[in-house]
């Protein structure tokens, strides 16, 4: 097995949390037979022949060429999961309640935005919001622990280029992955300015919408289904169910929506985005149902034009060598986030700036099919990803063609998986020597495999 079905195994088994939320009331893992422990960790954990057929499904509905043989290394992987938790104990490493509430809140949220709606993910896992939260509290605490265990084992291990160099010529010819074509792109946005006036008339109008509501002449849901410029709520009466402290929100927001009680309606307040108010439905401790409006104030052809002019300046001297791209960033683009990137587009998973050309939007992937390595392109408008327009120039880094894996092309990659290697054998030599320290029973069908008998766990360790 190549090391690439191997890091597809083991994520897959890591994700298995996350999977289970949608489908642990499903009858997809009812079995014919009797469910049975295959291991037991220390003195507080065990293992169950269900909860390994579940990682296994997970991990075959990630790479269906998995076979049975994959149960050793994910058995191995909860195992090990298991010792680290039992090993945080001891030492006394613990992770906050908010930490875990979080955690949780942001699955929720991946869940709801993918099914559309709180009431969907609830119909599809047969549970209310508020029984997934509380049945996978403690695995999502569990999960945290190891991270932070993992955080303290691999603190101090970086790699060298010496090293990631002597991991590609390890890895079998006909193992070397294919990847796809990739970009390197960076852009400068600047957003057009809006006039004093239009900010007045903005937060005008919603005074007048908000005296309406608050008088009783129209509810605040058919108000929000009427004027609210949030595309993301207008069509639920302006409804965002389960926000929390944590949530994507902006700050005003939430200090805005936690200030109410329920029934109770905001005074206006301002954000990035516009001018908002809030109603309070329901707030059920750390977390909050409301319904809410946005206003964004207009903005004119004369702002995109103040806007163009400035990009169109940049772009001279960006075209002449008289300022570099990352300068150009730092001191105009009205991008915050895209300041930290120095202006590149990144993954926001992994912050690798190699993306696979379909990850980019549309109107991008347009201009840069006629664009050269190093070249910009000429301001243009665009809409940006909430769908509002705004001003730009493109900068194309790099581009790759689709290519076997080689260390000219995808040193970053091969230096990812490299620093994972060193890390798994960190993890072995670290489990190595905790190990015998716990109480250990595998069943003896998994005392066969090969990993587990790599890692001392083919017998049983039962001090």
């Amino acid at each position: 097995m190549n090391f690439i079905k191997v890091n597809t195994i083991l994520k897959a088994a890591k994700a298995g949390i996350v999977t289970a939320l949608l489908l642990s009331s499903s009858n997809i893992f009812a079995q014919e037979t009797a469910d049975k422990i295959i291991a037991v960790v220390g003195r507080n954990k065990i293992i169950l022949q269900s909860d390994l057929e579940k990682r296994f499904i997970e991990a075959r509905a990630q790479d269906p060429n998995i076979n049975d043989s994959a149960k050793c290394l994910i058995l191995q992987q909860m195992i090990m999961g298991d010792v680290l938790v039992e090993q945080a104990e001891r030492d006394s490493v613990m992770v906050t309640d908010e930490d875990v509430e979080g955690q949780l809140d942001n699955r929720l949220r991946y869940f709801t935005s993918l099914y559309g709606s709180k009431e969907k993910l609830e119909q599809m896992s047969g549970k209310s919001v508020y029984q997934i939260k509380e049945e996978f509290r403690e695995n999502i605490k569990e999960e945290l622990i190891q991270q932070k265990m993992q955080g303290q084992i691999f603190e101090n291990i970086k790699i060298t280029p010496a090293e990631v160099s002597n991991f590609y010529r390890r890895i079998p010819i006909d193992s070397l992955p294919f990847f796809p074509a990739t970009v390197e792109v960076g852009q400068i946005v600047i957003d057009p300015p809006v006039s004093p006036e239009l900010e007045e008339y903005a937060h005008k109008r919603l005074e007048d919408i908000r005296k309406d509501v608050v008088e009783g002449k129209t509810s605040f849901e058919t108000a929000a289904g009427l004027y609210t410029d949030d595309p993301g709520s207008r069509d639920n009466g302006g409804r965002y169910d389960g926000i929390t402290r944590t949530g994507p929100w902006a700050p005003e927001f939430i200090a805005a929506a936690f200030k109410l009680q329920n029934g109770e309606i905001s005074p206006i307040f301002k954000t990035k985005f516009g001018y908002h108010i809030l109603q309070m439905i329901n707030r059920k401790g750390e977390e909050a149902d409301i319904r809410h409006i946005l206003i964004k104030p207009a903005i004119t052809t004369g702002d995109f034009k103040t806007s163009m002019a400035k990009l169109d300046s940049l772009y001279n001297l960006l075209t002449s060598g008289k300022m570099s791209f990352a300068e150009a960033v730092g001191k105009f683009s009205t991008d915050e986030a895209a300041k930290r990137t120095g202006g590149m587009i990144a993954d926001p998973q992994t912050g690798n700036t190699e993306l696979d050309i379909t990850k980019l939007d549309p109107g991008m992937v347009l201009m840069l099919d006629t664009m050269k390595q190093g070249s910009y392109s000429k301001p243009h408008i665009f809409y940006n990803d909430m769908h509002e327009q705004s001003c730009r120039i493109i900068f194309m880094r790099n581009r790759t063609a689709p290519h076997k894996a080689n260390l000219k092309d995808d040193y970053s990659r091969i230096q990812e998986v490299a620093l994972a290697e060193k890390k798994n054998q960190k993890m072995v030599a670290w489990m190595a020597g905790k190990l015998p320290t716990f109480y250990m029973k595998i069943d003896p069908q998994y005392q066969v495999c090969n990993n587990l008998k790599l890692l001392g766990l083919g017998t049983n360790n039962e001090q």
